[in-house]
């Protein structure tokens, strides 16, 4: 009996030995893979935080630094290594600041307000930098991967004219937009109001832009977007915030949001792109609103954003892209969401306002002004625009015309409803 016990307890202490043998390598090979990563990461922040001249506590969290403008991330690209920038467009579109009134109804309500960034009121960036919103740990964290962060997931662009069912409500994203094709385009233009729409999950988003489209919806597409979005997954936050996109190969391996990659060339330094976007529009109260301008050089060949009436933010350089270096083919206007349809059931994202067009203005979200550049360098009210949505009962857009607001439409809703289980 005593040699059973101690055979036993010899046994046990083997077994002891070699959990405690195991355990550091386990521990190391742990450590080794944690310590890759934070290499990793660390590596990454320093290639997208540029050393800065200035830094600005924004009061929602951010941090903007103030770059000088040659050392934007837009350089890290290898075909700009003697690039020159180009610090004003060598032409506007005519006509720059038509289709821009607003309503002028006596309701005090019914007239646009001015709109600002946040990080504004702690001060500004000196001449001869950018400001850009500094990348922190946590948000290279939440990305899927190092390489995928800042990247939209692809598909996302509707196919109105030719568009396969299954494709579109396979893709996640629903839209709600008015859209124009078959011509060249070389530019757009549109006011839209801002809101906070209410986000389901994290990983889902809901955003109002402009697209600029050239090319298929296949492997080739070409894309320029700016608008404003909400994206918790992006920025960690619930803020709505201007943004902008770009694509040269159908968000595959080109292109990303903002300055997050080289791309887009910033020459603007009192607006941050990704930067919170303040005040907003109130249901049934003052509505806030941006105008946005995007357009072709047609002498460099370069695409050129303004913010406003006022900033000139900066451009896409021409060879960037393949079929959007001689024009577009297709221009969007509108709202776009992603739907993860957790448990079968639509998201409850909201769109715009998360109201349906019908509720009208101090409701519901609208883009009003809406133009095109032609290929005289003139901005001019679209021929032929239509509308598209995935699901009517979940997001709607319903168009219009108006001696005040031009060619408008509003667009939006609820999602989840109960129209739209």
């Amino acid at each position: 009996m005593a040699a059973h016990s101690l055979g036993f307890f010899f046994l046990l202490l083997l077994i002891l030995i070699s959990m405690v043998m195991k355990t550091p390598a386990a521990a190391h090979g742990a450590t080794r893979r944690s310590s890759t990563q934070n290499l990793d990461v660390r590596k990454h922040l320093k290639r997208l935080n540029k050393p800065a001249i200035k830094s600005i506590k924004s009061p929602d969290g951010d941090i903007i630094d103030c770059v000088h403008v040659t050392h934007q991330p837009a350089f890290d690209h290898p075909l700009m290594k003697n690039h020159t920038i180009q610090m004003r467009p060598e032409f506007h579109p005519e006509g720059l600041f038509s289709g821009s009134k607003v309503s002028s109804g006596s309701n005090a309500k019914q007239r646009s307000r001015p709109i600002t960034q946040m990080w504004h009121s702690q001060g500004r960036c000196p001449e001869g930098t950018v400001p850009i919103r500094r990348t922190r740990k946590d948000d290279l964290l939440r990305a899927s991967s190092l390489q995928n962060f800042g990247r939209k997931k692809r598909p996302t662009i509707p196919q109105p004219k030719s568009a396969d069912p299954d494709f579109i409500s396979q893709s996640g994203h629903q839209h709600a937009i008015a859209y124009v094709e078959r011509d060249k385009y070389y530019g757009a233009k549109a006011t839209m109001n801002v809101w906070e729409p209410r986000i389901q999950q994290p990983n889902e988003f809901s955003l109002s832009q402009i697209w600029i489209l050239g090319g298929s919806f296949g492997e080739d597409l070409n894309s320029i977007e700016a608008g404003w979005q909400v994206s918790p997954d992006l920025y960690g936050d619930s803020n709505t915030r201007l943004f902008t996109y770009w694509t040269g190969d159908a968000y595959q391996a080109t292109g990303c949001y903002n300055l997050l990659c080289s791309g887009f060339i910033q020459i603007n330094n009192e607006i941050a792109l990704g930067a919170s976007i303040y005040p907003l529009s109130r249901f049934d109260a003052a509505q806030y609103d941006i105008t946005i301008l995007l357009w072709k050089d047609p002498k460099e060949g370069n695409w050129w954003m303004q913010f406003g009436n006022d900033y000139v933010l900066g451009y896409w350089p021409g060879f960037l892209f393949s079929y959007l270096s001689d024009s577009a083919s297709m221009i969007e206007w509108g709202g776009e969401v992603v739907n993860s349809e957790a448990d079968g059931q639509h998201t409850s994202t909201q769109m715009g306002s998360g109201h349906f067009p019908h509720e009208g203005f101090g409701k519901a979200s609208y883009f009003k002004s809406i133009l095109i550049v032609d290929g005289s360098n003139n901005l001019r009210v679209p021929k032929g625009i239509d509308t598209f949505t995935e699901q009517s009962s979940c997001y709607d857009v319903q168009i219009g015309n108006s001696d005040n607001w031009g060619t408008y439409f509003y667009y939006g809703g609820p999602g989840r409803n109960p129209n739209c289980p």
